[in-house]
């Protein structure tokens, strides 16, 4: 296998670590790993697959003002400030990824608004070459008075969260925050161009499967794209999310007999993760996400960046890359785009959870969306 030179081999071999080691990509039937790492032609980042990665999911906080079931305990600690990356070392890391040709980024958290200066990120992104496409995921609590300026820094498109229009149902999911203030913010997102608004929903057995009917009934008065996602099993609340699945079966099922039966888009092909449906009549789209049941593994294009400094190659597995610490060190965008680029080739396949394997070393908080 090739070998990084000089600086950049000795900070990978500092920052790989146990638990948080790269992991081998895993063999899948009928795909054929290419030999060496590398870039396959200037500026575009391949994995051992032959995957295509340029798409950086930046997590800005672990920060949340909500506290949703599914996601984190009510009395949730968060890191201190001075364990997160501050402004300037994120941007050197992003710098970074733009050498790598990496071209699509999306903000995250926690709840990336309650990131001092997001306004300013966001226009330092959209000042590097090559950037195609910036997007944000939200809960929208905040987003009725941030919508402006950040779509004059350069933010195109938002997910809003957004579990149920019932305010108790909702309450009881997120502990904190009003359905009104969310709705504020998305009426806001699209007010500025922020099109097509995008609604997340992640469905919790026995807590919102019935807010599915009004959710999805929502795309007959606006052409926003509602969203139902399976719930993913992460380190200590993996048992209750285990317990609390909804299949994409079942919610398609559930819709259909409660609202009107679901015509397919695309011939089935994904848009992001989402495969798309419509109702009949309606201006909108539904999508559904299935990470647990229909994994989108052969697809994948993006690494997350947490906002405590590591290069997660798989949302679903424990592998990263600590850059921080080289970072702490003096490295350079030069050696830090080589560190990620080694790592990079390593991005596995996908995840295991068919065979048990459950990520354990952060929750989805601590590692964006």
């Amino acid at each position: 296998m090739h070998r990084p030179g000089g600086n950049a081999r000795a900070g990978m071999e500092q920052v790989l670590s146990t638990p948080s080691t790269i992991p081998r990509a895993r063999h899948e039937p009928h795909e054929v790993p290419a030999s060496e790492p590398g870039l396959a032609s200037a500026g575009r980042t391949m994995d051992a697959f032959g995957r295509h990665i340029h798409y950086l999911r930046v997590s800005l906080t672990d920060k949340c003002n909500l506290r949703c079931v599914y996601c984190m305990p009510e009395q949730m600690v968060f890191r201190p400030s001075d364990e997160l990356l501050s402004d300037e070392e994120l941007f050197t890391v992003l710098r970074a990824t733009s050498l790598l040709g990496f071209d699509k980024y999306r903000l995250t958290g926690g709840e990336p608004t309650v990131r001092p200066n997001l306004v300013g990120i966001v226009g330092e992104i959209a000042r590097m070459p090559g950037v195609r496409e910036i997007t944000m995921t939200t809960n929208g609590l905040r987003l009725a008075n941030l919508a402006v300026p950040l779509r004059q820094a350069g933010l195109q498109r938002v997910n809003v969260s957004l579990d149920s229009l019932d305010e108790q149902k909702y309450h009881r999911l997120t502990r904190w925050g009003h359905v009104g203030d969310v709705l504020a913010g998305i009426n806001a997102a699209e007010a500025v161009g922020m099109h097509p608004v995008k609604i997340n929903c992640v469905v919790i057995r026995g807590y919102n499967e019935d807010s599915m009917t009004d959710l999805a009934r929502l795309t007959y008065e606006h052409d926003w794209q509602v969203r139902f996602l399976e719930v993913m099993p992460f380190a200590d609340v993996a048992d209750f999310q285990q317990a609390s699945i909804v299949t994409t079966q079942e919610m398609m099922r559930y819709i259909e007999s409660t609202v009107d039966r679901l015509v397919e888009l695309n011939d089935g092909k994904l848009d992001g993760e989402a495969r798309l449906y419509r109702l009949p009549g309606a201006r909108g789209e539904i999508g559904f996400i299935s990470p647990v049941t229909v994994p989108f593994c052969a697809s994948c294009s993006r690494v997350r960046l947490t906002a405590d400094g590591t290069l997660r190659l798989c949302l679903l597995k424990d592998g990263e890359l600590d850059l921080k610490t080289p970072l702490r060190r003096g490295a350079g965008v030069d050696e830090l785009a080589e560190l990620m680029r080694m790592a990079i080739w390593h991005k596995p396949w996908g995840h295991d959870l068919s065979h048990g394997v459950i990520p354990q070393n952060r929750i989805m908080s601590e590692i964006g969306g």
